[in-house]
């Protein structure tokens, strides 16, 4: 499965020659206020050459991974990291985990459901995918 842009939403499908993934720009940030190197790097998500980031957001009392209009640089120069846009990077293996630094437990994953939305789980090693391969450039 790969990652699609469908207007300011991620979904998830198979990879075929019509479908067209998208890439990340994956920023570390440099606000010391967050870090625990036992979670992993601390990091910004965008969608590369887009002014799309990836935020978590509590909807209807649920963390919510979204996409908001945003310069992936604007958060990375500012001196106070925006909690919502953080994300650790941890790796395992020959795959990165992203986990919310707003919501702790809760990581990004895909469905095993093709065009199911891009989402937060707290469930790991089940039908959620929360390990991802990333080309590498990121």
């Amino acid at each position: 499965m790969v990652w699609v842009l469908n207007g300011l939403s991620l979904t998830a499908a198979p990879l075929t020659n019509s479908v067209k993934p998208v890439a990340l720009d994956i920023i570390d940030c440099t606000d010391e206020e967050f870090r625990d190197e036992k979670k992993g790097n601390l990091v910004y998500l965008a969608i590369k050459d887009k002014n799309i980031c990836l935020f978590c957001a509590d909807v209807q009392g649920k963390p919510t991974l979204q996409l908001k209009e945003k310069n992936i640089m604007d958060l990375y120069r500012q001196n106070k990291a925006e909690k919502p846009f953080l994300f650790f990077r941890n790796k395992e293996g020959s795959t990165s985990v992203f986990q919310s630094v707003a919501y702790p437990g809760w990581f990004i994953a895909t469905s095993s459901t093709p065009k199911e939305p891009v989402i937060l789980t707290q469930e790991r090693g089940t039908n959620k995918k929360t390990n991802f391969y990333l080309d590498s450039d990121n």
